[in-house]
């Protein structure tokens, strides 16, 4: 198993990404701290440990992450805003840069110290393909935020390059989530929305959690020993053309 002897802390652990990487890792030998503001999200999930947390909470945050004393952090938790910039409100973009990256920043911040004095580690933001890479409508301050976290990556993995700390993020397409369900069903119209969303994927289909967290495994386990301050596109096909 790929991650024998690792310890991984993954926030918003409940659903989607989060819950299909914090799987995968438990499958592959980890011990994961699966965490999420919903608990009752976690009572079945597969992995060592589980409990509510709000990732937004600086001082919770990092106490758990600091008592995970982790191997592997996956910033997963952040929430999709509809809308362009002339819908935007001053409490949406304070809203999506809370959740989206305020959080990956504290989390980095408070596990760095630890896989320094460890020897090494692997951190694991998601951001998104609609970001610095490629526009998508009605995604103005989403965009935002997940640029920013290209960028703190980036930034990270340049700082940390010598410590054996290696940061990268993750940039999926569309996935298939409870979350992107709710914005169908948000549009008003489910089937309309969902064949929209279909219609502008190159290989006809949104892609899945489960194949988002294989990427994440690697990016956790040694096999990308050499990888650090990269953005990895998994969008099947979507920014290509």
């Amino acid at each position: 198993m790929r991650l024998n002897g690792k310890r991984a802390f993954i926030t918003a652990a409940g659903q989607g990404i989060g819950r299909a990487v914090a799987e995968a890792m438990t499958a592959e030998g980890a011990h994961v701290v699966a965490t999420d503001l919903k608990g009752d999200l976690l009572s079945d999930i597969k992995a060592a440990e589980s409990f509510a947390l709000d990732a937004t909470d600086k001082d919770a945050l990092q106490k758990a992450i600091t008592d995970a004393k982790p191997d592997i952090l996956v910033n997963c938790a952040g929430f999709v805003h509809n809308g362009t910039i002339a819908d935007c409100t001053d409490e949406q973009w304070g809203f999506a840069f809370d959740l989206n990256c305020r959080t990956q920043f504290h989390g980095m911040q408070v596990a760095l110290p630890g896989m320094v004095e460890r020897g090494g580690g692997s951190i694991i933001n998601v951001s998104s393909v609609a970001s610095s890479i490629i526009a998508a409508p009605n995604r103005f301050v989403y965009a935002a935020t997940k640029a920013a976290v290209i960028a703190m990556t980036k930034s990270v993995a340049l700082d940390y390059v010598t410590t054996g700390v290696r940061c990268n993020c993750i940039c999926p397409g569309t996935v298939d989530s409870p979350s992107l369900h709710q914005r169908w069903e948000d549009s008003g119209d489910y089937e309309a929305a969902k064949k929209q969303f279909i219609a502008r994927q190159p290989m006809g289909r949104v892609g899945t959690p489960e194949e988002i967290a294989k990427l994440a495994i690697y990016l956790g386990s040694d096999e990308s020993a050499f990888t650090t301050g990269h953005a990895h596109v998994i969008d099947g096909g979507w920014s290509v053309g």
